[in-house]
């Protein structure tokens, strides 16, 4: 039966209920933290965005950012928020000093949206502004204004915002540190000038986008940094010695912008242009960009973002000195970079050798890319490695978020996961076997191994990542010794070939359960022997306790249960300043002193947890990463 369509069918929904309703309009995905693009940094970011805003106009040097568990506190010393108005600004939608653009004349936060989703979607939520000897201080839960009182103090001026995300919108979340550093190092880098206090450490940047590119690439660069700084626009960028594909770190108006946009696209232009004029010779645009490494910082007014998440630059027609930022971006790298090439031979003539090195390789693998691909599209045709989802590159952005691969190992898994999975975001890729150990190997070894050709072209990255397929690569192995094997091989591929794929924060592991404890009314799985023993206080009795050995042995049901909203994802970050090809020398390449004194020192704790395995007993988390380390 058909319901009824009528007055009382039209409903109006107040601020903070509809941003209840419909987060991911305001926030992209929710996620419970595994994901650097999950909710809760996406709140703690719109709250530091106005205090960078403070900053960049010139009030406040220090910005002091605390999470002790789930609470989340952001100190500025600005001007603070005018009294009067405090309520309107964290609870009135499109209501803030940043539509004057005299008072904020390009701030990153234009919507009047960013303060007011933190408050509706937070436990509890409380502001407190300060303004010449005055305080004004209010609190909130859930959105629902509780308590506001007015009084004297003698701090000093600025907005002080302390928030507890809503688990009943985010689940069991957590903060890992990694993420909400790397968060706040973007904005050192892009603030000269500014000192962020996170917990205990000082972050703070003396060289801004030169310190980016040092920090944050572990290759060597073939000559010294070029850094261009001019009106609006700043960039720094070198050649890798051994990397493969552009790695490219984005900015507008101080806000990271993963996915690039306009303002990427006409660097990424610019350099082809200015080389290609300089040399005199027509290179292709991959060999002129292959192994680059850029970060780039314009600043617009008024920017156009596709998402209110704001990852990617949008309309080509916004302008900024009076140019469109096309024109800008471009003629500002040609007069810059070609003054400096002229300048510095060397760096010109080292230049000149990669990119004929980058032409020389991409000719030596035209005939084998031909054939790669060819088989990759026999195998399209009755493939049965790859399940596809119907979310691609251009679907909305809340759903380009929440695409996800897994890689599976043996039939069984991926019989169960392709059962279970939301066929809208979630695809599936057969694993054949052991893949190949590809450390020391050559980028020659992705086409002529079909194993890796076909996951790469199921990934599309062959030329990069502006197009990668799904968000999130989960490797779904078992939690045994060849599991993990297989794990650190799959890793290695990665990190071998798509470093950035890695670094970029598109790579996890899925946390399946180690038991499941049930009663007739209620199942609880569980992840450690911590969690068991907690599962079986609850239920008490004597619940029915199954131990799992491997994904096969998971029904799909129960599957659609652990990939849904209660998924657990590890994430694999790679910490800034450590190399990764020593990483995978060390663990991958060929037996040395140094690795054999690893093993023998930890022989004895490798029994143990073999000896654990035989008996059916559950492995630590440490124990866990020994066997991966090891293996």
């Amino acid at each position: 039966m058909q319901a009824e369509y009528n007055e009382q069918s039209i409903k109006s929904l107040d601020w903070k209920d509809h941003i209840r309703t419909r987060p991911g309009m305001y926030i992209g995905k929710l996620g419970e933290g595994s994901s650097r693009d999950d909710g809760i940094y996406v709140l703690l970011k719109e709250t530091i965005d106005n205090a960078i805003d403070e900053f960049v106009m010139g009030n406040g040097k220090k910005i002091e950012i605390t999470i002790e568990g789930d609470t989340v506190s952001v100190r500025d010393y600005g001007r603070g928020i005018p009294l009067g108005k405090v309520i309107e600004c964290v609870s009135k939608i499109n209501t803030g000093a940043k539509y004057d653009s005299k008072v904020f004349k390009k701030a990153v936060g234009l919507n009047g949206v960013g303060t007011k989703a933190v408050n509706a979607l937070s436990e509890e939520f409380f502001v407190k502004s300060v303004r010449d000897g005055q305080a004004k201080l209010v609190k909130y839960q859930k959105g629902v204004l509780v308590s506001e009182d007015l009084k004297k103090t003698s701090d000093r001026n600025g907005t002080f915002v302390q928030f507890v995300p809503d688990r009943e919108i985010f689940g069991n979340y957590r903060y890992i540190s990694e993420y909400v550093e790397k968060q706040l190092w973007n904005y050192a880098y892009l603030n000269r000038g500014l000192t962020l206090k996170f917990n205990d450490q000082i972050i703070k940047s003396d060289k801004g986008l030169l310190d980016l590119l040092s920090h944050q690439v572990d290759e060597e660069f073939i000559f010294p940094i070029i850094h261009i700084t001019e009106g609006e626009f700043e960039c720094a960028f070198s050649y890798c010695s051994r990397k493969y594909g552009e790695d490219y770190h984005s900015f507008v108006n101080g806000q990271h912008t993963p996915q690039g946009g306009t303002h990427q696209a006409a660097f990424r232009e610019a350099i082809v242009k200015t080389i290609r004029e300089f040399y005199k010779k027509d290179f292709e645009p991959s060999d002129i960009r292959g192994s680059i490494a850029s970060a780039l910082s314009i600043k617009v007014q008024e920017p156009v973002f596709e998402s209110q998440t704001k990852t990617k630059l949008g309309s080509q027609h916004m302008e900024t000195n009076g140019q469109t930022i096309r024109n800008y971006v471009i003629d500002t790298i040609k007069r810059n970079l070609d003054n400096y090439l002229h300048r510095h031979t060397e760096t010109a003539d080292m230049l000149l050798q990669k990119i004929q090195q980058n032409e020389k390789e991409r000719k030596e693998m035209a005939g084998i890319k031909k054939k790669a691909r060819e088989t990759a599209k026999r195998a399209s045709l009755h493939n049965k490695k790859l399940r596809d989802c119907k979310v691609h590159y251009n679907s909305r952005h809340e759903d380009r978020l929440e695409s996800t691969l897994f890689i599976t190992e043996g039939d069984s898994a991926s019989g169960s996961i392709t059962k279970a999975r939301k066929v809208r975001t979630q695809a599936v890729f057969s694993l054949k076997g052991k893949p190949l150990n590809s450390f020391g190997l050559s980028k020659k070894i992705v086409y002529e191994n079909e194993e890796f050709n076909l996951l790469q072209t199921a990934l599309n990255i062959e030329d990069g990542l502006e197009n990668l397929r799904y968000n999130n690569i989960v490797l779904a192995t078992d939690a045994d010794v060849d599991g993990m094997h297989i794990r650190l091989l799959l890793m290695t591929f990665f990190l071998r070939f798509f470093p950035e794929l890695v670094k970029k924060g598109h790579l996890y592991i899925l946390q399946t359960p180690l038991f499941r404890v049930r009663n007739r009314r209620e199942t609880i799985y569980c992840y450690s022997e911590e969690e068991r023993k907690k599962a079986i206080e609850k239920l008490k009795g004597k619940p029915e306790i199954t131990r799992f050995k491997g994904l096969g042995e998971i029904s799909p049901d129960e599957f659609g249960h652990l990939i849904g909203k209660d998924i657990r994802l590890e994430p694999i970050i790679l910490k800034d300043n450590v190399s990764t090809d020593e990483t995978l020398k060390f663990y991958m390449g060929k037996n040395t002193p140094q690795r054999q004194d690893f093993i023998i020192d930890n022989l004895r704790f490798e029994l143990d947890i073999i000896e654990k395995n035989q008996d059916k007993m559950p492995l630590s988390k440490e124990e866990e990463n020994l066997l991966a380390d090891v293996s």
